[in-house]
């Protein structure tokens, strides 16, 4: 009977546990696309909102150049919809990010180091099953801020792919919470 009673105990234990699971990892499949790697951790800060911390690295071209580097999106979000419950409903996301990327124009084999810090907003939704499964969509306006070193002093590096200024931050991640 005591053991009965304890592994009983044990079981609800467990259960109220994964009920408070306060984590999620996170994979944006759609990244790879762009031939970059990107994941993300979500950790729930009070019943209704979640910091998230995401980071990069890439390497891809565009046009004659070349780009490598990695990038840093931290964001806080806020659960507005639904039981206002962190990683369940629609919410907003205000974010930073950082970017670092070593360019190289594959003509000219001319180099450069590209700095960028921006920021901007998303809205999403994001749902974690009780198998801990989690799906999360987004979309929003960002901006970005430019800044190069060109290593060979000249003024001639050709950046295509609106980099800077007014963009469009939008993605698909799939994870686990824990």
């Amino acid at each position: 009977m005591k053991k009965v009673l304890l592994f009983g105990l044990l079981a609800l234990s467990l259960s109220s546990k994964a009920q408070e699971q306060k984590n999620v990892v996170k994979l944006n499949p759609l990244s790879l696309l762009l031939a970059t790697g990107n994941v993300s951790y979500e950790r729930a800060i009070k019943k209704n909102q979640t910091f998230q911390i995401g980071g990069y690295y890439s390497g891809f071209s565009l046009g004659d150049v070349k780009y490598s580097g990695f990038g840093i999106t931290p964001e806080y979000r806020f659960f507005f919809s639904g039981a206002k419950q962190a990683f369940n409903g629609a919410y907003v996301a205000p974010f930073v990010r950082y970017q670092n990327f070593s360019l190289k124009d594959k003509d000219t084999n001319e180099k450069a180091t590209m700095y960028t810090i921006g920021g901007g907003a998303t809205i999403g939704y994001e749902k974690k099953f009780s198998s801990g499964f989690v799906i999360d969509v987004f979309a929003g306006p960002s901006y970005n801020s430019v800044s190069f070193k060109n290593k060979s002093q000249e003024n001639s590096f050709d950046i295509k792919g609106g980099i800077s200024g007014f963009g469009i931050r939008t993605g698909v991640a799939l994870g686990f919470g824990f």
